[in-house]
C-alpha cells in the first residue's frame, strides 16, 4: 500500500506499483469506441502509462497535454492516458484540446487499478486511480515507475521520458 497525500492529507492506495525489471501484468481497458484493449495490443512498442484520477481536474489535464506534446518525438512508443473516467469524457477532452498523440483508455469496468496497486482506498477520491506513471519497454518489462506523492502534483515528465530512451 502506497502512502500518498491529497492536499497534504494522507491517503492510501490498494497496493504498490509493479517492481522495476518485472514483466507488467496484462490488463483490459476500454477505448473511446468501447472496444477493449489489452497490454498485448502494444506488443513490440514502448508504452508510457500516464495514470490519473480524472481528466476533469487541472493537474490531470496538464499531464495529458504535456505527454501529448512529447509523444510525437518518441520513437516506437505509445502514450496511454488511464483513468476511471468514462471513455466518452476522455475522448471529449482530447478532442476539445486537439490532443492526437495519446491514446485514452478507461478502467471504469476493469481491475487495472487493483492489479497495479493504484486504486485509492480511502479519502473523497476512494475508488479512483492515483496519479502515477509506468514506462514499459517493447517486451512489457517495467523500466520506470513513479507514484506521485501528492495527488495535486504533476509527475516527473523528464524522468519518465528519459526511461523511454
Amino acid at each position: 500500500m502506497a502512502n500518498i497525500t491529497l492536499q497534504g492529507n494522507e491517503i492510501h492506495t490498494s497496493g504498490n506499483l509493479p517492481e522495476l525489471g518485472t514483466v507488467a501484468q496484462d490488463f483490459t481497458l476500454v477505448a473511446e469506441d468501447l472496444s477493449e484493449k489489452t497490454l498485448s495490443d502494444f506488443a513490440g512498442k514502448k508504452v508510457v502509462l500516464n495514470i490519473f484520477p480524472s481528466i476533469d481536474t487541472g493537474v490531470c489535464a496538464a499531464s495529458a497535454r504535456k505527454f501529448n506534446e512529447e509523444a510525437s518525438a518518441l520513437d516506437n512508443t505509445v502514450v496511454v492516458n488511464v483513468s476511471k473516467d468514462l471513455p466518452f469524457a476522455l475522448g471529449r477532452f482530447c478532442a476539445s484540446e486537439g490532443l492526437q498523440n495519446v491514446m485514452n483508455l478507461s478502467d471504469y469496468r476493469g481491475n487495472f487499478g487493483e492489479n497495479y496497486g493504484l486504486t485509492i482506498a480511502d479519502s473523497p477520491l476512494k475508488g479512483l486511480l492515483s496519479r502515477a506513471v509506468v514506462v514499459l519497454d517493447e517486451n512489457g518489462t517495467v523500466k520506470y515507475t513513479e507514484q506521485v506523492p501528492e495527488i495535486a502534483q504533476e509527475p516527473n515528465y523528464a524522468a519518465a521520458l528519459e526511461a523511454v530512451k
